[in-house]
């Protein structure tokens, strides 16, 4: 009855979720439903296990989510991420449609725009650049897929979305861990999506089919005409790159800058329940906090006469902090469901396979297969990651270390994992993805899911990679 119960919740949560129904209403009725056959009483799940780890989440995280929204919001809004996207696409040209998009993605999602901005900021671009090359348009979002969540999201060092970030507060690691087993994983995302989308619109042109009869979709709303140069426009993107390498200071540099290891402990005498156990567990997230943050403040700087012919800097950084607060419950409602799930006595046959997976083949493979069952329940890859990560990750820590296995290692290797098949159907960030493009799943999937199983043994290939080189 618990396994059942488990079963249903999560096909439930699963089908509320592609229906529409918000994850914030309908996760924490899941989660009642998957503990009503256990020891527990559904309302201490609720108040006491649920909202505990939604607070969790969101106490640890939030900063990312909120100041990450505000520099995108001021990059989009004046203007600058436009300028930075037209540039690539501009030099990159037609004959190198595929390429220009997938650099574009991966470039502003690299310098730290919210993944969703990036969709909506290329998506104009995508399309103009397809149509002139004649490339089918049920393609772009294959294209968009891999350039804004796969290698920028999660694998190139230093990438400051919160897939890269989770894994640095349970391994005390920097969002710059195992460098090149992540510039390794970047080069087979690329050649992946490339590849396929290549090889699709060489088979699709050569048996007739073109764009299609679409409308090149721009921008509807009030765009003044102010040029931003495109250099001065990439300068708060390479600021949090800057910034960030310099704060974590992930090489050790006896000259760089190291957070003091007594930062927390005129907090202790408070008593604080979620006060962080040590400094490298939030230092991660203090790093990109203030890189955000400066290159937020140079940003509006650059983008100031576009804002003054709009509305001014205040509607846009509101609505950005807004927003974050909806993106930052989605997830962590989502990573409480999980939680709860994997609290469950009837899940423990499932943790009992995982664990022996690690004891059989090692922590990396456990970690990919767990990583990727959680990241294809939740169709997320930060809640399927976080849950992975908080069921299991102290185990694979301990494990990894007693392998001599660096935690730099298991970061990326995580990190590269939530990406295997995260785009299943009811993916939220898929849907609307194919909402932005103006396709369905019936237009675009395919391809989609061809990438998908493409980018699924990545992950394996990186353990293979470093146990053959031991380069991380």
């Amino acid at each position: 009855m618990e396994a059942l119960c488990i079963a249903l919740a999560l096909l439930g949560l699963m089908y509320f979720a592609y229906r529409g129904w918000s994850i914030i209403l309908i996760a924490p009725f899941f989660a009642g439903l998957a503990a009503l056959a256990s020891v527990f009483d559904i309302l201490p799940v609720y108040s006491e296990l649920y909202m505990t780890r939604l607070a969790e989440y969101v106490k640890t995280y939030y900063p990312v989510f909120l100041f990450g929204a505000v520099f995108a919001r001021l990059m989009e809004k004046g203007g600058l991420a436009s300028a930075v996207a037209g540039k690539i696409v501009d030099v990159l040209g037609e004959k190198r449609a595929i390429l220009a998009v997938l650099m574009g993605c991966g470039a502003l999602t690299y310098g730290g725009l919210s993944v969703f901005v990036v969709a909506f900021v290329m998506y104009p671009f995508g399309a103009v650049v397809f149509k002139k090359a004649d490339i089918p348009k049920r393609l772009l979002p294959a294209a968009l897929w891999v350039g804004i969540f796969s290698f920028a999201m999660v694998s190139l060092p230093g990438t400051p979305q919160i897939q890269n970030i989770i894994p640095s507060s349970y391994f005390q690691t920097s969002t710059w861990a195992a460098p090149g087993i992540g510039m390794f994983a970047s080069v087979l995302f690329l050649l992946i999506g490339w590849g396929w989308v290549g090889h699709r619109a060489r088979v699709l042109k050569a048996a007739g089919e073109g764009y299609g009869n679409h409308v090149v979709d721009g921008r509807r709303k009030r765009n003044p005409k102010i040029h931003i140069p495109w250099y001065w426009a990439l300068l708060p993107l390479v600021l949090v790159i800057v910034i960030n390498v310099i704060l974590s200071n992930p090489f050790g540099w006896a000259w760089g800058f190291h957070w003091s290891a007594d930062s927390l402990e005129t907090l202790k005498d408070l008593h604080l329940s979620l006060l962080a156990t040590q400094v490298g567990k939030v230092s991660a997230i203090w790093s990109i906090s203030v890189a955000l943050i400066i290159s937020s403040i140079v940003a509006a700087y650059i983008g100031r006469k576009r804002f003054m012919v709009l509305d001014g800097f205040l509607p846009p950084i509101n609505y950005a902090a807004l927003s974050s607060g909806t993106a930052v419950l989605n997830v962590a409602s989502g990573y409480a469901f999980g939680c709860v799930i994997t609290a469950m006595p009837g899940f423990l046959p499932v943790t009992q396979w995982l664990v022996g997976i690690a004891d059989s083949f090692g922590p990396l493979l456990s970690a990919v297969i767990t990583t990727n069952i959680m990241c294809g329940i939740t169709g997320s890859a930060s809640g399927g990651l976080t849950i992975a990560l908080s069921a299991l990750g102290e185990q694979w820590a301990a494990m990894a270390t007693a392998a001599g296995i660096p935690l730099e290692v298991l970061h990326r290797i995580v990190a590269i994992a939530s990406v295997g098949i995260d785009p299943v159907p009811h993916c939220g960030a898929l849907v609307t993805l194919l909402a932005i493009c103006g396709l369905t799943h019936h237009d675009s999937y395919y391809d989609i899911a061809v990438v998908m199983a493409l980018k699924f043994f990545v992950p394996f290939l990186c353990i293979l990679f470093y146990m053959l080189t031991g380069i991380c």
